[in-house]
């Protein structure tokens, strides 16, 4: 598969962080095992494993950030579909 950051503008995607790439490339090196269990789920993924899981996007991507791993976070299966982020707290 191809990576997210080909879709992104040049200029950001040259400074996304080297371990969100890694892990990035281990998601997509573990994906048809990953749908079996996580299909239309949100995940965080880094070191070659789930880090967290969920179907709340905004839980799953700050929980995901604390690891400190520099996570991939992506619904498994709707990889490259847009979609909006929305905290459930209201600004």
């Amino acid at each position: 598969m191809r990576s997210l950051l080909e879709d992104m503008p040049p200029d950001i995607a040259s400074r996304v962080h080297a371990n969100w790439r890694k892990n990035e490339a281990e998601y997509w090196a573990q994906r048809e095992q990953l749908l079996v269990r996580y299909r239309d789920q949100w995940v965080g993924f880094a070191d070659g494993r789930v880090v967290v899981s969920g179907r709340r996007p905004v839980e799953v991507l700050h929980k995901a950030q604390q690891s400190g791993q520099h996570p991939f976070v992506v619904c498994v299966g709707h990889e490259h579909q847009p979609n909006r982020m929305r905290s459930r707290f209201p600004h």
